[in-house]
């Protein structure tokens, strides 16, 4: 594995933490590499080192945190849901900023929001109680759909509104609901 310059690293970063902040502001298709520029304090052909366009720079933020979600379930599937979910909702809170642009903004694409439902729905497959008779009756599609659009609707409410409970109480509520539902 080839070790990666710092210095671009800090300029990824630094070009990621721009694209948001102006996404607070600004509908993303106002935003201009110019502005990303700007906000970023470095010139314009810095950014087309590292990415083609404003859409491209979007894509690399948005598949970073969907990988970094991922990673997150291959470990979160072998807990109870309540201990599983601390750690989604403690990674909600860090990256408050990114998630709130990216869920409660109206400039924001919509595609992140059906990735992030698709995924969180992946996620549940494996969940679905069988065992207990409680869901015969029922279509895993429906179950999932209902699972994950209550989940990201959940997600989107506590951000929307503060963050009126820690990581930890919203586990434990979502965890208990997500229990009973799957």
């Amino acid at each position: 594995m080839t070790k990666v310059d710092r210095r671009i690293l800090k300029t990824q970063e630094s070009l990621k933490k721009a694209v948001i902040d102006l996404m607070a502001d600004k509908n993303f298709d106002e935003i201009t590499i110019q502005d990303i520029a700007d906000r970023a304090n470095v010139n314009r052909g810095t950014i087309y080192l590292h990415y083609q366009d404003k859409f491209d720079l979007l894509d690399k933020l948005i598949e970073a945190h969907m990988n970094e979600l991922g990673a997150m379930d291959e470990w979160a599937c072998e807990m109870d849901w309540i201990e599983a979910l601390v750690p989604y909702f403690e990674y909600f809170e860090k990256n408050y900023l990114f998630f709130s642009t990216m869920l409660a903004s109206k400039g924001a694409p919509s595609s992140f929001r059906t990735r992030l439902l698709a995924s969180f729905m992946e996620g549940f497959k494996g969940e679905i109680d069988r065992e207990s008779g409680r869901n015969t009756d029922l279509s895993d599609e429906v179950m999932l759909q209902y699972a994950g659009t209550a989940y990201v609707g959940v997600i989107e409410w506590w951000i929307r509104n503060g963050m009126p409970y820690p990581p930890q109480i919203m586990a434990k509520q979502v965890g208990t609901l997500l229990g009973r539902s799957l």
